[in-house]
Order: C-alpha cells, then sequence, then structure tokens
C-alpha cells in the first residue's frame, strides 16, 4: 500500500481533505497509547516504540492520549498506595513530553489548546489514566490527577477494582465473575467527581453492568476509549448492541480500536488490517450514528494491524474511510471532532458546578 503524503516535521493544518490526500486538514486524535514502564525507549526519538514524536509528524496525527496504565493489583493498602504512586509517577512522566522546544508536544488538557496546539503545528498530548485502581480510595487523589491535566480515567483493567466490575475477572486475585453487581458505592462517588472535574468516565475494560449503570449516573457523556462491537467480534471486552444503543441515547463515544482479537475472533496481529478496522467503524456508524464513533488505536498496549503497526502509518486508515465514501467532514469527526465534543462538555459542566472550566497548568 502506498502511503499518502507525510506531513514533514510539523503537524499542518490544510484546508481540507481531498481524494489525493483525504488526510490532510485532519485534526486526527488517538485516544490510547499506552507508554512504557518502567521509562523505556524515549518518545522524542524515532524508535521501537509503536508512537514516538517523529512518528506521530510523519503520521500527521495531531493529538495523542498517553495513558498511565496500572495494572490490577490487590485491593489492600499496600496495593493502593503503590498504584497511586506509579500512577503520580506515570503522570510526571506523560507531561514531560510538553517541551519548549520542537521535539516534543504541548500538554493540551482542554479542547481549545488541543485545536490551538494543532494550529501551531505542535503534537497535543493528553494526560490520561487506564484503571480506577490507580486513585485508590481517596478522591483527593483524582483531584490532584486532574490537576496534572488528566481528561479521562478508565475505570477498571482486567479485574475488578474498589471502582467496579471488570468485563474480564482475574481468577489469581480470587475474583468471582461479579464483586458489586456494576459500579460500587465508591465507584458512584467516583463518577460523580469526575464530572465535577471534567474528567471523562472510560467504560473500556469495563463489565456491561459497570457500562450500563455508568451511563446512568454520569452527567456527562461517557466513552469508551478502545473497543469493539461485539455483533462482529465475540470478546467479553467488546460492546454488544445494547451498550451501543445506550451510548447513542446518552451522547456518548465509542474509541473501535486495534486489537487484532477485538477485531476478529483470535486473531493475530497479521490476520488483520485497517479493512476490519473499518469494519467496526462502518458498523457502529450504521447502528449509533456518525456523531458516535472515533478512533483509539492501543498502541504500545497491544494495538496494531498488518498495514497499521505504527503512528506513522495513520493516513491509511483515512484513505480506507475515505474509499469506502466517508467525506472530510465525517472522516474529521470520526479522527477527532466527536472527543472535542465530549470534552466541551466535560468542560461545560464542570464549570457549571464550579467555577469557570481552567485548563491545568501544572508542568512537574
Amino acid at each position: 500500500m502506498i502511503d499518502p503524503p507525510d506531513g514533514g516535521n510539523a503537524i499542518t493544518p490544510h484546508a481540507g481533505g481531498n481524494a489525493i490526500d483525504p488526510h490532510a486538514g485532519v485534526l486526527a486524535i488517538d485516544t490510547h497509547v499506552d507508554i512504557p514502564w518502567p521509562p523505556g525507549p524515549s518518545p522524542f526519538e524515532d524508535g521501537p516504540r509503536n508512537v514516538d514524536f517523529p512518528k506521530l509528524r510523519k503520521g500527521r496525527v495531531g493529538a495523542v492520549c498517553f495513558v498511565a496504565y496500572i495494572p490490577q493489583g490487590q485491593r489492600d493498602a499496600a496495593g493502593y498506595a503503590k498504584a497511586v504512586t506509579r500512577t503520580r509517577e506515570m503522570l510526571f512522566e506523560i507531561n514531560a513530553m510538553g517541551t519548549q522546544d520542537d521535539k516534543g508536544g504541548v500538554v493540551a488538557p482542554s479542547a481549545d489548546g488541543i485545536e490551538a496546539a494543532f494550529k501551531a503545528g505542535r503534537i497535543a498530548v493528553i494526560p490520561a489514566i487506564e484503571n480506577g485502581y490507580g486513585i485508590g480510595l481517596d478522591l483527593a487523589n483524582l483531584d490532584e490527577f486532574a490537576g496534572l491535566g488528566v481528561r479521562y480515567v478508565t475505570l477498571t483493567h482486567n479485574g475488578h477494582n474498589q471502582i467496579g466490575d471488570a468485563a474480564v475477572p482475574l481468577r489469581v486475585l480470587g475474583d468471582e465473575d461479579t464483586r458489586y453487581g456494576g459500579l460500587s458505592d465508591f465507584g458512584q462517588e467516583v463518577v460523580a467527581r469526575m464530572n465535577q472535574l471534567g474528567v471523562l468516565v472510560d467504560i473500556s475494560h469495563s463489565a456491561k453492568s459497570t457500562m450500563l449503570q455508568a451511563v446512568e449516573r454520569s452527567k456527562v457523556p461517557v466513552l469508551a476509549t478502545h473497543s469493539c462491537a461485539r455483533t462482529l467480534c465475540e470478546h467479553k471486552r467488546n460492546l454488544d448492541d445494547e451498550q451501543l444503543d445506550a451510548l447513542k441515547t446518552s451522547g456518548g463515544l465509542v474509541q473501535v480500536t486495534m486489537v487484532s482479537s477485538f477485531l476478529k475472533s483470535k486473531a493475530r496481529t497479521e490476520q488483520v488490517s485497517v479493512k476490519d478496522i473499518v469494519d467496526h467503524i462502518d458498523y457502529i456508524t450504521n447502528r449509533i450514528g456518525i456523531d458516535h464513533v472515533g478512533f483509539g488505536s492501543d498502541f504500545d498496549g497491544g494495538g496494531g494491524v498488518r498495514d497499521f503497526i505504527t503512528a506513522a502509518q495513520a493516513p491509511r486508515l483515512t484513505a480506507e474511510l475515505h474509499s469506502r465514501g466517508y467525506g472530510h467532514e465525517e472522516i474529521a469527526k470520526i479522527w477527532g471532532g466527536n472527543v472535542l465534543r465530549l470534552l466541551r462538555r466535560a468542560e461545560a459542566y464542570a464549570a457549571m458546578q464550579n467555577k469557570p472550566f481552567v485548563a491545568p497548568q501544572h508542568m512537574p
């Protein structure tokens, strides 16, 4: 496959896509990228990571949600203390990706900030947390992490935590199929506080019961930052039609991911392609509408298909969307517009509850 032309050393906005280069002018936001931990290869050099700044520039990806992934551990004082410490340190690492020079990006936790970075030719870095286990049992930790720019928290990972039931229980931690029947009492407090802080609720990895209760309780539409359609691929991590319909009704969003086994049952990376990603986008668009679908790669955390294995190849996804008849406006919604809409909803609700939303400025 021939890649559309890359954007050189900067993210350069253009007037709009065309048949030759449908990626032109698109603010592409990848809503889920892991970072190595302990810290590994530099994000500022073109190295072994699926995502680093040279690859982002080549692929003209304008913004990335870099996540502090916290593996599920024991639900006890020692486990929570370790998880909170790791979360804080990883968020410091993500914030350090914002640099004064052009080697890195700009930490941009607000929708306006993301758009401003794009217009300036800089890559927006959006901090996030994968697994609410990392906030422990103290909502003050959530406040602190929001101050470090966190714009979403994935409620659970694999294994039930203090917030709610996960889609995939961990028997090694003693998990039964369910622990709370959805959100815990503390989990309901977490969702409410996230709303007040302008932090989006991510229901990827959550059990269906947890997801539906989060949709019901959240005052802001929720999203799945890296999930697929269960009708096309039977996997506990994917969303069934009832869950998709609930996202539509609430104004929420599902970001199609590219973990091979979420796209096709038991598939390996080399057995799936951008066509499979767009099959899931097509299905979700046809069922709940173009305003409720986007993209989150899960790069450096298991995501990747044979013809889209690094951020440098992002225009290949755009080209496949274009070949299926998606126009520039629709492609812009899928790649980033829908996420910006949700961020602004979260910011507006936070402003109503407290004082006008101010993007965090803290830099460790």
